[in-house]
């Protein structure tokens, strides 16, 4: 009888490969990769890139190109390095990602596996990562270039494309690196969650993660995962970084002349706090509206919720949801969250499409 993969069992330990990793990935896709899946061979790849002529961005997995298919339809190629890991993110995107169909969640079409060649088609999103629409080097710029109510249908899509994560699929799906960079927008700016490489399965009824090393980008880490005496990791470690996403994009941290020269997270959280508590002005954009004005308070409030210390006293990303769409006179000042995650360095920062 043949041995069946199951990606939760796959995602959930250490993973012992060939030294090549092509016979447990052939066997993986084999038993389990989708049907609805295309397979590629890589020459079909080099022809649809163009010999990879137009470079989307890069990461720490590898290169993303622009392509297009034969029918026409314009794909995002992601090739990844034979040098980084034997499989891993292979099998986490492959696994993860399509087992989900969802409005807020990019969709994989296909992949191409052969011998240390590894490369997975995404569908194209004409506007690149939420990241450069919510950060500006001018400093006098008085508007935000997506606009205060669009940034909010923004936050809220994304919360319900992690709702869908977490509790729409038959396994639940753990993220792990939410961040405005792995926020992919359509033609209309529409919010789609990318990049899973760092995904991690698990059986609905069960909370808890165990987990052998910390994962996810520096500055949206939730204390839990980098130091367990703070609590379990779990599903309320996406819910952290969501909040630190969140505040960032009402907050545009580099317009924000905060007072210190590190505008980190670990400093942000706590002054744009200090600021809310006060009633004082949080640096943001002039002769907003007060439908504006409620929906930038609701974003700080919900994200400075979501960074809660404790994964306990963190909402679910359902109840952000309700928070988000809700009455702003039934949301609470939160308690001030006492640790927020290391601060990242440039060198930390990654630039993937």
């Amino acid at each position: 009888m043949k041995k069946k993969y199951d990606p939760s069992t796959l995602l959930s330990r250490s993973i012992s490969y060939d030294p090549s990793g092509t016979t447990d990935l052939e066997a993986f896709v084999r038993n389990y990769g989708p049907v609805s899946l295309n397979r590629y061979k890589f020459s079909d790849v080099k022809k649809f890139t163009n010999s990879f002529k137009v470079k989307l961005g890069q990461g720490g997995y590898g290169g993303v190109y622009k392509g297009e298919l034969l029918n026409g339809r314009l794909v995002a190629v992601k090739v990844l390095n034979a040098s980084k890991g034997i499989g891993d993110e292979f099998i986490n995107e492959v696994a993860s990602i399509s087992r989900t169909s969802h409005v807020n969640i990019v969709t994989l079409l296909g992949f191409c596996l052969e011998g240390k060649k590894r490369a997975l088609i995404y569908e194209f999103m004409p506007n690149g990562s939420l990241e450069k629409f919510i950060y500006s080097d001018n400093t006098e710029t008085t508007t935000m270039p997506l606009g205060l109510e669009k940034l909010f249908q923004i936050a809220i899509s994304i919360a319900r494309g992690l709702e869908y994560l977490h509790r729409g699929c038959n396994t639940r799906i753990l993220h792990f690196d939410i961040k405005p960079h792995n926020i992919l927008l359509d033609e209309n700016f529409s919010p789609k969650i990318s990049d899973f490489g760092l995904a991690k399965l698990s059986p609905r009824n069960v909370s808890n993660i165990s987990m052998a090393v910390a994962r996810g980008t520096i500055g949206y880490i939730a204390p839990e995962v980098f130091i367990r005496s703070f609590g379990v990791v779990s599903h309320k470690s996406d819910v952290y970084s969501y909040g630190m996403m969140i505040l960032e994009m009402v907050g545009g941290k580099k317009d924000i002349d905060v007072g210190i020269s590190d505008t980190s997270e670990i400093y942000f959280p706590h002054w744009i706090y200090k600021r809310l508590e006060q009633y004082n002005d949080l640096g943001l954009p002039i002769n907003m509206t007060t439908e504006e004005t409620v929906m930038v308070r609701k974003m700080i409030l919900v994200g400075l919720w979501c960074i809660q210390t404790n994964p306990s006293d963190r909402p679910s990303m359902s109840k952000v949801i309700e928070m988000l769409e809700g009455n702003i006179e039934a949301l609470q000042i939160p308690p001030k969250p006492f640790l927020s995650s290391p601060p990242r360095s440039p060198a930390e920062e990654s630039s993937t499409y």
